[in-house]
């Protein structure tokens, strides 16, 4: 909490006080169950963590990148799944609250906000991960309704959330085409795949999305035909502080925990914390987090603050945070021995759920071609 002002200590404290008596007790039975915790989550809505950066007058909190930012990192060290599904959900919001008009705003937001309903963003094609701006789906005009056909891949929520915010091909080929529409469940013509086996992430579903002639009124559309992809890459820039903030609670308590197994532990006759290479190694951890936390309350408040070097800035904290508070995790996997791989200790659900960090939210290696291609245009 070093540096942060009194309301924002508030904020972390009723955060880690959810995690720890809320979702922590409950974590490994949605991961062993696959439980989608909505009524958890309902509750974690109710002290504002549903619309957390949305505008108070359509049901969210008004809260800063940074406040939002400290507030799912505390989350994530009672369940890293469950609170990554809830920054997808934000970022959705968020994204409806910002492009929508009026109407759009003040009949989806309140539900969402108060997560009465839940959202999903839908970006990713079997065809097109990395390279968005090449998606397929597409929606055709007719009269004042789009004709939606395509599918879309790995979404988290898919089949048991209620509001699908679409990229979808209006126009001609290139980010230029896109559109986002919002889709509704029950939608005729939208189905669902299996659900997803996954190595972590199990506490919120995973889908296919398919789009079979759905018709979506063009009063769903969110902006303007073709800012699509822009409304896209800007829900990104925060997903990416979001996610990486998730990476930092996972870290967090892999830090505690290993410092916890030190001390109990015993080998040779002596405590394993007495070691100096244990002791080195767990220094080194705890470096690298207050590095990685830094660099994303950096990029959060660049965010906030529409600093132009504020795209740049999320890609670059959330390839760092992601790839170093992975790297923790495993590490703290490592210091508990055999014990870090039984699933009766929660180190290894830690190392399961922040792995996919690194790759949803754009790939790391998609981080590295941004900054590249910034630091290389000058």
């Amino acid at each position: 909490s070093t540096g942060l002002s009194e309301d924002q200590k508030e904020f972390q404290k009723v955060a880690l006080d959810f995690a720890a008596k809320e979702m922590a007790p409950y974590m490994a039975e949605w991961d062993e169950k696959e439980i989608f915790p909505v009524e958890t989550m309902r509750k974690a809505a109710q002290l504002g963590f549903g619309g957390i950066y949305v505008k108070p007058d359509v049901g969210g909190s008004g809260l800063s990148r940074l406040d939002t930012s400290i507030i799912f990192e505390a989350l994530s060290t009672g369940c890293t799944s469950t609170t990554a599904y809830m920054s997808i959900h934000n970022m959705c919001v968020w994204m409806i609250d910002t492009f929508g008009n009026e109407e759009q705003r003040r009949r989806f937001c309140p539900s969402l906000c108060s997560m009465e309903k839940f959202a999903s963003y839908c970006l990713t094609e079997p065809g097109s991960g990395s390279d968005a701006a090449s998606l397929l789906t597409s929606a055709q005009r007719k009269g004042d309704t789009y004709v939606l056909n395509g599918s879309k891949a790995f979404i988290s929520g898919g089949g048991d959330t209620d509001v699908y915010v679409v990229m979808c091909r209006t126009g001609g080929p290139g980010p230029k085409g896109i559109s986002c529409l919002l889709l509704e469940k029950g939608t005729p013509g939208l189905s669902f795949g299996k659900k997803e086996k996954k190595v972590g992430w199990n506490s919120q579903p995973t889908r296919a999305v398919i789009f079979e002639d759905c018709v979506v009124p063009v009063g769903n559309r969110l902006g303007a035909e073709g800012q699509g992809f822009s409304i896209a890459m800007q829900g990104l820039n925060g997903g990416r502080i979001n996610i990486a903030s998730c990476s930092l609670g996972a870290a967090h308590a892999s830090v505690l925990l290993a410092q916890e197994h030190l001390t109990v532990r015993k080998q040779f006759g002596e405590p394993l914390a007495s070691n100096q290479y244990l002791q080195f190694r767990l220094a080194e951890m705890a470096t690298r987090l207050v590095a990685a936390r830094l660099m994303v309350r950096n990029a959060a408040r660049a965010l906030q603050d529409g600093r132009e070097d504020a795209a740049v800035l999320c890609s670059m904290a959330k390839l760092f945070a992601t790839d170093e508070c992975f790297g923790i995790c495993n590490q703290a996997l490592q210091m508990h021995g055999g014990y870090g791989y039984l699933k009766d200790y929660a180190v290894q659900q830690f190392v399961r759920d922040i792995r996919v960090h690194q790759i949803l939210e754009g790939t790391n290696e998609v981080m590295r071609m941004i900054v590249a291609r910034n630091l290389l245009q000058g």
